[in-house]
């Protein structure tokens, strides 16, 4: 990555997470920044990375007290920017207040121990494109989030009000994401709403279930097209639980095409070579935080998902 010689420096500052303190500096940095070790390593060698005004080396422990201030090159709001640092990561829409974003599979909503790939505001930062520092560290300007394995919309807040407005619009629903989802067999009814609380699994903390003692959920859905084996789904949020989409149709005995996590058959996966879930956040809308005007993004199917339903469409396909 290292520094850009064009556009204006800007310094980011992070706090160190208490579940980093005690890690080198250049893991550290890599998991708050949503960057590979070597990327982060190459900030600290280029001296981009201080601490009360003192270097920091890439081998140095990360502490409590510290406050890290990372010196970046900032574009000009307005260009076109595409990412080299992750592949198909692109910028739909951005101003002084937000920036949309259509985010591939493989990426993290937001940095956190115990993964070590590529973070939503890591790829922004190394387009340099800043989030505000309203939220917990190392979710700063996150507002909503998407499974690791989930492609599609987001959208960042890029001032402390945009954060504010937008958080209270998904706490009041009236946000409105449209996700397109390949399920397994032919749902019956074809439309319909899936209203069971969503918990955490007592066996899997990595998991989810459906309990009488969880969060309320909300799903609703529709059959686009009916396929060989599957079914392209329309589906819309209430709430935003994690693994939502994925929980109610796996207990619907209809789990998502590509999720073994929940039920899938790896059989049809694998002969539609899927390696994570078919599932693709279509669609977002929602009053923009600072005009008040109501605004929409929508989304194309990425490669892997349009080869799937290539394969299903074509009326030789056996598995």
């Amino acid at each position: 990555m290292g520094i850009r010689s064009a556009g204006e420096l800007v310094s980011k500052y992070l706090p160190v997470p208490d579940s980093l303190i005690g890690e080198r500096a250049d893991l550290g940095l890599s998991k708050m920044l949503g960057l590979s070790r070597s990327q982060s390593a190459e900030l600290l060698g280029a001296g981009a990375v201080s601490a009360a005004g003192k270097l920091i080396g890439k081998s140095d422990r990360l502490t409590v007290e510290m406050l890290i201030e990372v010196v970046l090159n900032e574009k000009p709001v307005g260009l076109e920017i595409t990412s080299d640092a992750v592949v198909d990561f692109k910028i739909i829409f951005q101003d002084d207040h937000i920036v949309v974003v259509d985010k591939p599979a493989g990426v993290v909503a937001h940095p956190s121990a115990g993964f070590d790939g590529p973070s939503v505001p890591g790829a922004l930062l190394n387009l340099g494109v800043t989030l505000t520092t309203s939220g917990a560290p190392e979710r700063q300007g996150i507002v909503q989030r998407l499974d690791v394995g989930t492609s599609g919309l987001m959208v960042l807040a890029k001032s402390e009000r945009s954060y504010s407005v937008l958080k209270q619009a998904f706490r009041d629903r009236t946000v409105k994401k449209t996700y397109h989802a390949l399920v397994q067999g032919s749902p019956e009814p074809s439309s319909g709403t899936i209203d069971t609380p969503i918990a955490r699994s007592q066996k899997h903390d990595y998991k989810f279930t459906i309990s009488p003692d969880g969060k309320p959920a909300v799903t609703h859905y529709s059959t686009i097209e009916l396929l060989p084996a599957a079914s392209l789904m329309k589906v819309g949020l209430e709430t935003g639980r994690t693994h939502q989409i994925r929980v109610h149709f796996s207990q619907f005995r209809h789990p998502l095409v590509g999720d073994p996590l929940y039920g899938c058959d790896p059989k049809l996966a694998s002969a539609l070579s899927l390696e994570r879930q078919w599932l693709h956040a279509m669609k977002l809308g929602f009053a923009h935080p600072k005009s008040g005007k109501w605004v929409e993004f929508e989304s194309e199917y990425p490669s892997d998902l349009k080869l799937a339903l290539d394969r299903l469409r074509d009326s030789s396909f056996r598995f």
